[in-house]
């Protein structure tokens, strides 16, 4: 009986560790939503932030029920969240540079004004297409 609830209480308290920190991260990644200066950054923030927060939080959650259908299901969200949601906060950044979506004025551009000339060409010859 003992040795039982010492593993209940050993499996309790890891997956609130992972929950707890899960949910950290999460706060975090909302704070940098709240306070950074410009859309990319907050992007970048958010994205990370949530991403291995909600892993985490998943992680407690597979950790504390333990149940093989539910570690399955647990890893197959992960997977697919961190497969998805870079990928997903590339593509709203690319749109938002395609927009022309401001920097922050501190922003260090130096290695991204070749993309940046690449992309207002590309927008020259579309309107360029368009006009004929």
């Amino acid at each position: 009986m003992l040795n039982n609830l010492d593993s209940f209480l050993l499996k309790e308290t890891i997956s609130s560790v992972f929950i707890l920190v899960g949910v950290a991260f999460m706060l975090i990644a909302t704070i940098g939503l709240l306070r950074f200066p410009d859309f990319y950054i907050r992007m970048s923030a958010i994205t990370k932030g949530s991403t291995l927060g909600l892993g985490l939080i998943l992680a407690g959650l597979g950790i504390y029920f333990d149940h093989p259908a539910m570690l399955l299901k647990v890893v197959a969200i992960i997977s697919f969240t961190f497969m998805t949601a870079p990928v997903a906060a590339h593509v709203l950044s690319r749109t938002a540079v395609q927009n022309k979506i401001p920097f922050w004025n501190k922003t260090n551009l130096t290695d991204f004004q070749s993309y940046l000339k690449k992309e207002h060409r590309s927008e020259k010859k579309v309107d360029e297409e368009r006009a004929k």
